[in-house]
């Protein structure tokens, strides 16, 4: 079982520097950009407007509310992991840092809460815009995807610290969605 173990983390880590180490300096910006937490606000204030259009007061507020639960949730699940698997990140593991286009950083790496955090916003938004904005809301699945990427591109995350997050943030997204309509059916509508 260690070998395969062993095995697969040789293979995340030969993927991490081959995707790496396809970046150029004139992308360097851009990737920096879709790593920035604050870059995607603007987003996330469009989304709560699509998403709280028509609504009474006390759902927006219940909106609100399940979505700072989730992102916290996901966030601190995500900071669990990382104390308890204490995987390096790439940029602070020695062998691999020195290998890695961009610099150096510290901490553990699994799995990547970028990653979570997006994809559990991206599966709520569609889950909740889904009848309305058909074929807008499935590019949040790409974007998720690009900024658990950006996470790769900077060094900060192996590919399967950025999968395993999204893969997570998936089931947060789904998981929040229902708690959100549930308490919706009993708070609001009832």
């Amino acid at each position: 079982m260690m070998k395969l173990i062993d095995r697969l983390l040789e293979l995340d880590s030969g993927l991490l520097l081959y995707l790496n180490n396809l970046g150029t300096p004139s992308w360097d910006d851009f990737w920096f950009a879709v790593t920035h937490k604050l870059t995607f606000v603007p987003l996330y204030v469009f989304l709560l407007f699509l998403m709280s259009k028509n609504m009474t007061k006390r759902a927006v507020l219940l909106l609100v509310v399940s979505l700072a639960s989730m992102i916290t949730f996901t966030d601190q699940i995500t900071n669990l992991f990382k104390s308890g698997f204490q995987r390096l990140r790439p940029c602070a593991q020695e062998g691999i840092v020195e290998l890695l286009r961009l610099g150096d950083c510290s901490g553990y790496g699994f799995f990547s809460g970028h990653s979570s955090n997006s994809m559990a916003a991206a599966v709520f938004t569609i889950l909740m815009l889904r009848t309305k904005y058909k074929k807008f809301i499935f590019l949040m699945i790409p974007w998720s995807i690009i900024v658990g990427y950006s996470r790769i591109y900077v060094g900060k995350h192996y590919p399967l610290d950025v999968l395993c997050g999204l893969i997570f943030g998936l089931c947060s997204g789904y998981l929040f969605y229902n708690l959100f309509k549930a308490l919706e059916r009993r708070f609001v509508l009832s």
